[in-house]
């Protein structure tokens, strides 16, 4: 568990270290030639991410400059490439959609907040503790809300707007199916096919960027809607720094949308950096990551952004066009910064069927089919967790799967973990190599009279925390001591201390003595914390087993000693 100490050396961003160590016009020419073609596969994405999180084009434009040069300059990782993302679609259309464009600031806001205390708490490393089957599930969910959310653009449906909620989405399709336009839906499966081709066959090629061109060019004469049609000419200009009007007496409500933009960011940028790791074989630094990406979100909302992350495919694309440091991050920002200024007047014929296509693109590699169904011959309880957060993804909300997925896995775990655990009389125990287990099946005849030993094995948690009873509710006289051998206990938390109080309760009442051997170091810590050691009938810890038998044998003589 993390200390809560606040070090400012470890939200120190990487890009300090990589500084210290000298910079070189080779690595600039490096991260320049990177920098430039991630912002080509960025310029179309960031675009067709805020359209599909239900805002305009142009703010998905200004998160990936500002946020994304924040990201790389004051993160944690070498390569890491942020921007708007896919996983973060589902939460932030439903948070305008409920609350506006102002809500969603202020979300942004707030989740930037706990970030920054993620980041100075040192809980970075905690994400590390995210079950695979929770993740893959939101993951595919998450894709399967995209393709949904796509279809109106993809077919050219003539509808106002796309409903949040997953069932009355595809009912308004199917209300309005009559209404496709062959143009666009032929645009949108031609584009989606190109996309793919050009990924197999030319993969070094900005597939996404080449599609959009084309389409662009077929656009001006084909009756498809357009940014141009749908939102306007995009402003060449970053907007000017601001503080919005947000709805302060709301929170309470946006509360749910806070947390999970905070733990979609938070995971998924450190996700991306564990991937960028092992593409580099580098090492990024968690908790400098989660502060980086805080006051990015933070600022990127005072400039109407969207909520920014880590974002996967574009960090892979830094890192394979020869990225060297964070300075390649921070020069894609400020070459998209440029094609904006140079090409805004252009964007406006941009096709949204083509970035339908674009994004379906994005659903397909998000869905990762592979690892589902690997996750599918996984033991049934993960199998379980898998199906319903991945359900609770696509029919209810991304909050809710998360939550409900969590608690599963939680109680998945404690299952395991009880199951494991056991409580044996040694006796019944074979020897093991550690100086507390390595006992010979003739120890019982050492015991002294009146005398019984159990060995625990396992952590001592609330999940098995009541196994303790079942000793005494053995039908047997009632021993004058007992030993409890500890030596296979790892650690022990509240429930495990107050378990085994509530066992020297019992104890004390049948006229029994407790003593406690070969207790690890975790255990004893936490006991000697809750001051354990101050109950009447508890003897004492001993080291190994031979001296809980001296110790028995003292108690003993001491009773018959006793008036």
């Amino acid at each position: 568990m993390p200390s809560l100490r606040i070090d400012l050396r470890e939200i120190t961003p990487k890009l300090y270290y990589v500084l210290r160590q000298g910079y070189s016009f080779a690595s600039f020419r490096a991260d320049f030639i990177a920098g430039l073609t991630v912002a080509i596969v960025a310029l179309p994405l960031a675009m067709a991410l805020a359209v599909a999180s239900g805002a305009t084009p142009e703010k998905g434009l200004h998160t990936a400059i500002i946020a994304g040069f924040l990201i790389s300059a004051l993160g944690g990782s070498k390569v890491q490439v942020g921007g708007p993302t896919a996983a973060l679609i589902p939460v932030v259309f439903n948070t305008i959609d409920r609350f506006g464009y102002d809500g969603l600031i202020l979300c942004t806001i707030a989740a930037g907040v706990i970030l920054l205390f993620a980041g100075l708490l040192r809980v970075g490393a905690l994400m590390r503790y995210m079950p695979q089957p929770v993740i893959t599930g939101f993951t595919a969910g998450i894709a399967v809300t995209i393709f949904s959310s796509q279809l109106k653009d993809a077919l050219g449906l003539q509808m106002d707007r796309v409903p949040a909620e997953f069932s009355e989405r595809w009912q308004a399709y199917a209300e309005h199916i009559h209404t496709v336009n062959p143009y666009a839906a032929l645009m949108s499966i031609v584009g989606l096919a190109m996309i793919m081709l050009l990924k197999q066959r030319l993969p070094k090629w900005p597939s996404l960027l080449i599609v959009v061109c084309l389409s662009s060019m077929l656009g001006i004469w084909l009756p498809v809607a357009t940014i141009g049609s749908t939102f306007g000419d995009l402003p060449s200009a970053i907007p000017a720094f601001a503080l919005p009007q947000m709805p302060f007496e709301r929170i309470f409500e946006m509360l749910p949308s806070i947390l999970t933009i905070a733990f979609l960011v938070g995971v998924e940028s450190l996700l991306s950096a564990v991937v960028a790791d092992g593409m580099t074989g580098g090492r990024h630094r968690s908790n400098a990551e989660l502060f980086g990406q805080g006051i990015a979100n933070i600022t990127s909302a005072f400039f109407a952004g969207l909520p920014a992350t880590g974002a996967l495919a574009r960090t892979a694309t830094n890192v394979r066009s020869g990225a060297r440091t964070p300075i390649a991050g921070m020069l894609h920002a400020v070459i998209l910064l440029g094609f904006m200024l140079l090409f805004a007047p252009l964007m406006r014929y941009v096709p949204l069927p083509a970035l339908a296509a674009v994004l379906l693109m994005v659903a397909w590699n998000m869905s990762e089919i592979h690892r589902f169904r690997h996750l599918m011959r996984a033991p049934i309880g993960d199998r379980v967790v898998l199906l319903v957060t991945f359900g609770l993804t696509v029919a209810i909300d991304l909050t809710v799967a998360i939550e409900v997925g969590i608690v599963l896995a939680a109680f998945l775990f404690m299952h395991r973990m009880s199951e494991v655990v056991a409580i044996q009389n040694h006796v019944d125990t074979p020897a093991s190599n550690d100086d507390e287990a390595s006992v010979d099946l003739d120890q019982r005849a050492k015991l002294p009279p009146h005398t019984e030993a159990y060995r625990f094995h396992g952590p001592l948690f609330f999940a098995v925390a009541n196994r303790l009873d079942a000793v005494l509710d053995q039908p047997r006289e009632a021993p004058r001591v007992f030993i409890l051998r500890m030596g296979q206990v790892p650690l022990i938390d509240a429930s495990g201390v107050t378990a085994l109080e509530d066992f020297l309760d019992r104890c004390k009442a049948q006229g029994t003595a407790v003593i406690l051997s070969g207790v690890q170091d975790q255990p004893r810590g936490v006991l000697s914390g809750m001051d354990f050691g101050k109950h009447p009938n508890f003897v004492g810890f001993a080291g190994n087993f031979d001296r809980a038998i001296e110790m028995a044998e003292a108690v003993l003589r001491s009773a018959q000693t006793a008036p």
